[in-house]
């Protein structure tokens, strides 16, 4: 008898597990260089400001690398700066992640993902160490750099999402996609440790090792991904009605199958409540579907209240990615390392909340109502995160609860959710729009978490932390009333 997790496995083809890795590692990296900008922040500002290291060291300061150096004449302005850098990088970000969304149903999507993997990587170095290496500091290079950055980073996630709509069906995507969805989380974590492991060397060296990690997992994305199961002859039947093409049988076994050999032709291998089918001989391909115009996907069920309720919510999860290494640094007035590595904990709760949740909206069948429980819990979580005390214990525990039903919803809009809407009925005879909903959806977060990251800035630099976590619960109430209609 089949376990039901065997039954489970055999559903998919050594295929899906090498699309749903490559597309997991590439964004693992892209939000490990991502998160070197956050985690080195002290950094940066000590770099960008007087400081008494550089009045009491001439030796290792020079009076004129220290003027070079001095972009602002206190720490309160080049926070202000660096909020302003996230503001202009998400802005960009969301820009981009429109326009991508669009090229990526119309252009191979592996192209893509590899321009938009490589071209961060290198803008990236040259902001972060090319600068510093060469004692080159300018505040319009600064920004302009982080506008192109945004733009090339916005190619990379509707061109994933797209690859796993692609390869996994609605059936079990929540589990799916709640697991896979954790790569913006561990890259995170792996960002977190990298920089405090290089940080004692400078964050030059902290940009480094990202932005060469980085541009190493483009190129092995370029050569080893497949975009789509057409590429190897394999179809959903029950979803795209398209037939199948195969030759190779023995390329695409199960990873898990009590059946050693099934030599019958016209085989056929249960997927996604479907089959697919593999047949031997030659069948002439049907026609390719068009992708959908960019206004016709955002006025599709569903796009527009979800995109803005991840507007209210990416404000609150990438306040966290942006400023909580900051925050506990400052705050607390723990070093920047110790900071660092306890921030991963958010992520960890994220990792956690994302694939739970995925896992229960698959059993309910319902994904709206499991967001809108966990949002209510979320608001609890800030507020008793917001009463921490400055014991390491306590507060990564407070942060994995507050990661868990903060990074948990937003991880599950973001990518299953997305991949339903980009999936759903009224997309019969047109199925070329998920990566141009998932840019809708993630462009119009990244709009909200773009305005809150400067509003973040002057609220605490204004009125204190204190009051940016009322911000935060606001937003997060916001999200909420969003998917009431869902809910209903």
């Amino acid at each position: 008898m089949t376990s039901p997790c065997c039954g489970f496995l055999a559903q998919y083809t050594h295929h899906h597990l090498v699309a749903f890795l490559l597309t997991f590692f590439s964004y693992v990296l892209l939000h490990a260089s991502r998160k070197t900008f956050s985690n080195v922040k002290v950094s940066i500002s000590a770099q960008w400001t007087p400081s008494v290291q550089n009045a009491s060291l001439p030796a290792f300061s020079p009076r004129k690398t220290w003027e070079d150096n001095k972009l602002f004449a206190d720490s309160d302005e080049a926070t202000l700066f660096l909020g302003a850098l996230d503001t202009i990088f998400l802005f960009s970000y969301a820009v981009g992640l429109y326009v991508s969304g669009v090229i990526g149903d119309r252009m191979n999507l592996r192209y893509v993902l590899t321009f938009g993997l490589c071209g961060s990587a290198i803008v990236e170095f040259v902001f972060g160490t090319l600068t510093e290496w060469l004692q080159f500091y300018n505040i319009y290079l600064y920004c302009s750099l982080w506008v192109l950055n945004g733009l090339m980073q916005s190619a990379v996630w509707p061109c994933v999402v797209a690859v796993m709509g692609n390869w996994f069906g609605k059936s079990g995507r929540g589990f799916v996609f709640g697991l896979w969805s954790a790569c913006a989380s561990v890259g995170n974590i792996l960002g977190a440790f990298l920089a405090s492991s290089v940080l004692k060397y400078g964050y030059e060296y902290a940009f480094l090792v990202t932005s060469v990690v980085q541009f190493a997992g483009g190129v092995v994305v370029f050569f080893g991904l497949l975009t789509s199961p057409k590429e190897v002859g394999l179809c959903l039947e029950n979803e795209t009605g398209l037939s199948p093409v195969e030759t190779d049988t023995d390329s695409h076994r199960p990873l898990m199958s009590d059946e050693e050999e099934e030599d019958e032709e016209g085989s056929e291998e249960a997927c996604d409540g479907g089959y697919y089918s593999i047949q031997q001989g030659s069948v002439e391909p049907e026609e390719t579907p068009k992708a959908i115009g960019f206004c016709q996907a955002f006025s599709l069920p569903g796009v527009l209240p979800y995109s803005l309720a991840y507007a209210c919510l990416k404000l609150v999860n990438y306040s966290f990615f942006f400023w909580l290494p900051f925050y506990l640094s400052r705050n607390f007035g723990w070093k920047e390392a110790e900071a660092d590595r306890l921030s991963v904990w958010y992520d960890v709760g994220g990792i956690i909340g994302g694939t739970i949740q995925g896992l229960i909206s698959d059993c309910m069948g319902k994904r709206a109502p499991v967001l809108f429980v966990s949002l209510l819990l979320a608001m609890c979580s800030l507020v008793g995160y917001s009463h921490s005390p400055a014991d390491q214990v306590v507060n990564a525990a407070l942060l994995a609860a507050t990661g868990f039903f903060i990074g948990g919803p937003s991880n599950m809009i973001s990518s299953a959710i997305s991949a339903d809407l980009g999936r759903q009925e009224a997309l019969r005879g047109s199925r070329e729009a998920l990566a141009t909903v998932t840019g809708i959806v993630d462009g119009t977060g990244s709009i909200g978490a773009a305005a809150g990251q400067y509003l973040v800035s002057l609220i605490e630099s204004k009125l204190g932390w204190m009051c940016v976590f009322y911000f935060f619960i606001v937003m997060t109430g916001g999200s909420i009333l969003f998917i009431c209609s869902a809910v209903i």
